[in-house]
């Protein structure tokens, strides 16, 4: 469900810009609004090709886990630019983008809804997850770029509530934020995810709760 939610969501945004919101500069350089939307719909995407593979015969990494700094390692991030700018390149316009994200997410949550309880998959770093794991991950992935993207357009922030409810269930291992932090959703999948400013009262707060942060950037 939030999966969905938030890929409709994004979609429908993505539908409403034009070439020179398309060209504009993210809080995730070198990338453009345009090339961030290639890296996000080729996370999107994954999972079908995963899917088709032969399944791990166990786990060894859950959604927490995943974002690791085996994942933001120079050469992994040169990557990870490069693939972007080139997917981007290829689709150039909009209603191209639009389309083809479309496309993506909607073919993967298909192939998620065909696959038994308890299906597990290998990413293309090699961990061995539950497809339910890797799917938060995906959830993350398009609820924190969302972020960036409506910083980039000036927009507010549309991650959804059952986004939302995902994201800061995995940012927070499912504790309670502590009293002292008046925060919304929104707010706590901002600031833990490293979109928004901690102050030190609420580092200190965090610390004394036994919050990890999970890695989003090298």
């Amino acid at each position: 469900m939030a999966f969905r939610d938030e890929c409709a969501q994004l979609g429908a945004v993505l539908r409403t810009l034009d070439d020179g919101d398309l060209d504009r500069p993210t809080g995730c350089p070198p990338w453009t609004v345009r090339e961030l939307l290639a890296h996000v719909r080729t996370g999107v995407g994954r999972l079908t090709g995963m899917l088709a593979a032969p399944a791990p015969p166990r786990a060894e990494v859950d959604a927490a886990d995943y974002f690791g700094a085996a994942k933001f390692t120079p050469s992994v991030d040169a990557d990870r630019v490069a693939d972007a700018r080139r997917e981007a390149a290829a689709l150039p316009g909009r209603d191209v983008l639009a389309a083809d994200f479309d496309r993506a997410w909607r073919a993967t949550d298909a192939a998620v809804r065909a696959q038994p309880p308890g299906r597990l998959v290998r990413t293309r770093h090699g961990d061995a997850m539950t497809l339910a794991d890797f799917l938060t991950t995906r959830v993350v992935e398009v609820g924190v770029h969302g972020l960036d993207l409506a910083a980039a357009l000036g927009r507010t922030p549309w991650l959804t509530p059952t986004a939302a409810e995902v994201v800061a269930g995995l940012l927070t291992g499912g504790r309670e934020i502590p009293a002292g932090l008046a925060w919304d959703r929104l707010t706590l999948v901002e600031r833990l995810a490293g979109r928004s400013p901690l102050t030190e009262p609420e580092r200190a707060l965090l610390a004394a709760a036994g919050f990890r942060r999970l890695l989003f950037a090298g």
